[in-house]
């Protein structure tokens, strides 16, 4: 099936887009990478009147660290970007293992990561981690820009906060007060496949006792689950098998999965429960060398 018709403009400025989205309206939409917003189209979900291309404006496709350590992704890098990326291999253990979990390579050689932030697929890895990391989303609109929370930017599936002229041009990570820990465990029915379930945990240590935790969910719900609670019960502890048990038990009961054709919402309650056990026992004192990014199939 061809998309129905719209009008394609690829203006060279933020102003510009800007100005084309005020114009557009509910009818306009923003194209990045294109990897979610095109299928849409095809199959006439989706059928705006106006697409407004960002690729033409510059200085937008970068990631990189503040003095600080906070990092900044913009809304042109690519996930294929941050799969080789030495900078989050070396400080970003949580993203690192997402990176190669998403999609095909063909998505990641032109999808973005803030891209995927936007559309809010319940199944997508990226809200997920940023959500865990406690990031935050940078919208730009005609009144300037101002910085969204992971947890406020995602009101529903596929629906986020940004206003209609406004567009997401940088997603943010705090910088760590601690040494970082982490990573991202998936599991799908074939490579490439949406997550059936996905966890994603971020540490911050300080020796042996956590100092920040954040537990985010993916596929079990409506939308990214945060999974306060079992953060909330790490903080100040060891990772101890009695805490990991604890937290991955109240990560369980955080989700809200639905029995379908991926399996049944006690399995998938079990899977959240056993990649936090994983995740959090590579994690401690004693977990060796484990690869944190994993697809279990």
């Amino acid at each position: 099936m061809y998309p129905s018709r719209f009008r394609y403009e690829a203006p060279r400025s933020l102003g510009e887009a800007i100005g084309l989205l005020r114009e557009g309206g509910d009818e306009a939409k923003v194209m990045a990478g294109g990897q979610s917003l095109v299928p849409l189209m095809k199959l006439r979900f989706a059928s705006p009147e106006l697409i407004v291309d960002i690729n033409n404006i510059g200085g937008l496709d970068y990631h990189r660290a503040d003095a600080d350590g906070t990092l900044r992704v913009g809304a042109l890098c690519r996930h294929a970007d941050l799969e080789h990326s030495d900078l989050l291999r070396s400080t970003q253990p949580t993203m690192a293992a997402a990176a190669p979990l998403i999609a095909d390579p063909l998505v990641r050689n032109r999808g973005t990561l803030v891209g995927s932030l936007c559309h809010a697929d319940p199944q997508g890895d990226w809200a997920s981690v940023v959500t865990a990391l406690g990031g935050s989303v940078i919208a730009q609109g005609p009144e300037g820009r101002r910085a969204i929370p992971m947890a406020d930017f995602v009101t529903g599936p596929f629906e986020n906060t940004l206003a209609l002229d406004e567009i997401a041009v940088e997603a943010v990570i705090p910088a760590a007060q601690g040494a970082r820990a982490g990573g991202y465990l998936k599991l799908e029915r074939r490579v490439g496949d949406f997550a059936t379930v996905g966890v994603a945990v971020a540490l911050e240590l300080s020796g042996t006792t956590v100092t920040r935790a954040g537990i985010a969910l993916t596929g079990v719900g409506g939308s990214t689950i945060a999974a306060t609670g079992a953060a909330a019960a790490l903080a100040g502890q060891a990772l101890t098998p009695e805490s990991i048990e604890h937290a991955a038990e109240l990560a369980a009961q955080a989700a809200q999965p639905r029995t379908d054709h991926r399996g049944s919402a006690e399995y998938k309650r079990h899977m959240v429960r056993t990649f936090v056990v994983r995740l959090l026992s590579r994690a401690g004192p004693a977990s060796g060398d484990g690869d944190p990014a994993e697809r279990a199939a």
